[in-house]
């Protein structure tokens, strides 16, 4: 990652996240994932036609187990941006160490909102990514 991240959110691991060893349940990471991709959403411009985004795939990389009480900053980053989609990064970092103890790729996919189908992203959404493509 060369860039800062476009976004970052903290949280510590809930005791309703952990299995009985004390690791993070693996569908907890998309979850987060999906909360910090939704904080760094909020911070777009408004659109007046807004379009509705689909998840076409998301992919996950553990490396470390998160345990729990475990302090944790998600860093989100602009992966790619292509004619219909746009990909990100979120890299779970637990606090005082630089490696990633996992990391999420989340791949949207632009709709129009009557029939669903994939559409091209606006300009000025593109223009608004490029700012924080890595």
């Amino acid at each position: 990652m060369d860039r800062q991240p476009a976004d970052f959110i903290e949280f510590q691991v809930p005791f309703r996240d952990v299995d009985m060893h004390g690791e993070m349940f693996k569908s907890a990471y998309v979850a987060r994932a999906e909360e910090a991709l939704a904080s760094f959403w909020k911070r777009r411009p408004a659109a007046a036609d807004e379009l509705h985004f689909t998840v076409g795939k998301i992919t996950c990389s553990f490396h470390a187990a998160l345990r729990l009480h475990d302090q944790v900053r998600m860093d989100v980053h602009v992966s790619k941006i292509g004619g219909k989609s746009a990909g990100f990064l979120v890299r779970m970092v637990r606090d005082g160490e630089s490696d990633a103890a996992a990391e999420a790729e989340i791949l949207w996919i632009a709709c129009d909102r009557q029939n669903k189908e994939p559409v091209a992203l606006p300009e000025d959404l593109r223009d608004w990514l490029y700012e924080f493509l890595d």
